[in-house]
Formats: structure tokens, C-alpha cells, sequence
């Protein structure tokens, strides 16, 4: 492939996963209502962030072709008409439910990654939220005190002025 094709591809998909992090609030109340996806929920929103960390350069260790896949696979879920159109009662959304377990299957090994990084992310902004909750504390008890040592000090001079 030439490097036009590939910046071209890489355009392509940027823009795609710029309609995506669009329309992220849309993925999550269709997970929410369609008894379709309901199994996928969690691979969905996982796949969702996914795609979000990619875009915001956050998470980029990545295969080409796993963030294609997340991408389409989001793609398809967005996009109303289908093989099966969405608005068919009990069968609308079969379709896109076998689309995204497909690519869902083919990003296992990949979405596991991902999962552990963010695992590890989420465990270190709770320790350093724990550290600052430690030194906010601390600095409220020794305000306490000097505030305490300035009163004293201050009923004392009022003390000794009387």
C-alpha cells in the first residue's frame, strides 16, 4: 500500500472515530434500550472507551485492524438501516448484535490489553486521589492546630491585658 492510501485510510478512520466519540451518548441508550445488545452492554461501552482513549491519544497501543474493527462494528450499531432495519420489533437488532460479537471475537486478545491498561489506570488516579485526600487531611489538621495555637494565643493576650 502506498503512503497516500495509508494517510488516506488513516484519515478516513480518524474521521470515523470522530463521529463515533459524537455520538457516544446515542451507543449508550441504545445498549440500554435494545434487548438485542444487552449481552454485549459491557463489551460495547468497553469498546466505546476503547475507541475514545484512541482518539484522544490516551491509549494508542493498538493493531490497525482492531480499531478498524471496533469501528465498524460501532458504525454498524449507530447506523439504523441495516440487513435487519433496527425498527423491527424483536429482530431489528439481531444483526447487530452478530456484527458486533464478530468483531468483538476477532479484538479479544486486544480488547483484554486495553481492559487491563485501564484497569491499571483507574487503580492509579484512585491511589493518587488517596494521596491527595491524605495530604488534604493533613493540611486541615495542621491548619486546625496553628489555628487553634493562634486562638490560644490570642485569649491569652486578651488575658493578660485585662
Amino acid at each position: 500500500m502506498s503512503d497516500k492510501n495509508k494517510e488516506k485510510d488513516d484519515k478516513g478512520l480518524l474521521e470515523s472515530i470522530k463521529l463515533i466519540v459524537s455520538k457516544e451518548d446515542k451507543i449508550k441508550d441504545q445498549v440500554e434500550s435494545d434487548r438485542g445488545l444487552e449481552r454485549y452492554a459491557k463489551d460495547l461501552l468497553l469498546l466505546m472507551s476503547l475507541v475514545k482513549d484512541y482518539y484522544q491519544g490516551n491509549y494508542r497501543n493498538i493493531p490497525y485492524r482492531t480499531i478498524s474493527a471496533a469501528v465498524i462494528g460501532l458504525l454498524y450499531v449507530l447506523n439504523p438501516i441495516d440487513l435487519i432495519p433496527d425498527f423491527i420489533p424483536f429482530i431489528g437488532h439481531i444483526d447487530d448484535a452478530l456484527v458486533l460479537k464478530f468483531c468483538l471475537k476477532r479484538m479479544e486478545k486486544d480488547l483484554l490489553k486495553y481492559k487491563e491498561w485501564k484497569d491499571e489506570q483507574s487503580a492509579s488516579n484512585d491511589r493518587n486521589t488517596d494521596q491527595d485526600n491524605k495530604k488534604d487531611k493533613y493540611a486541615k489538621t495542621k491548619d486546625n492546630k496553628t489555628d487553634k495555637k493562634s486562638a490560644d494565643k490570642d485569649k491569652d493576650t486578651d488575658d493578660s491585658s485585662k
